[in-house]
């Protein structure tokens, strides 16, 4: 079993996806739209539903990320898409430099919690909310740390 990230949005799920394949110097993405699967007639999509994407994955540094929008019809039974911090993102013992590459091309457009730094606990650890809100923390020695106090 594996557990991933997947992030929605309210029809920026494209611009996410393109800032995240940068910012993440993605090796691979994959993306399908909704309207790739033709109408309904008995629940046509607008125009703008049918561009939107219904599914995409982002794979980085052998990551997977996952991105879709979520069209108004189905936000009435999931509810409204929001910013929020119910989502955190941790990348976690990576080596520092690409902690740093990562942390600089997610930052751009955020805001910076803590700076990419060394710390007590890790050689190289930052937290920052990107453009859209999502909250990322870098911490290059996670596992050391925690297998150091937990047994």
């Amino acid at each position: 079993m594996k557990v991933i990230t997947y992030l929605q949005f309210d029809g920026r799920a494209e611009e996410a996806l393109a800032f995240y394949e940068k910012a993440l110097s993605a090796t691979s993405v994959k993306m399908v739209r909704f309207g790739d699967f033709g109408q309904d007639p008995n629940a046509p999509l607008t125009e703008e539903e049918q561009n939107m994407i219904m599914e995409s994955r982002i794979e980085f540094s052998g990551n997977i990320l996952m991105i879709s929008d979520v069209p108004s019809f189905m936000q009435a039974t999931t509810g409204e898409i929001t910013n929020g911090n119910t989502v955190l993102i941790s990348i976690i013992d990576a080596d520092p430099e690409m902690n740093k590459q990562c942390f600089e091309g997610l930052s751009e457009g955020g805001t910076v919690i803590m700076p990419i730094s060394s710390t007590p606990w890790s050689a190289s650890f930052g937290m920052l909310v990107d453009k859209f809100g999502i909250i990322w923390k870098f911490n290059s020695e996670a596992s050391k740390f925690l297998d150091g106090y937990v047994e």
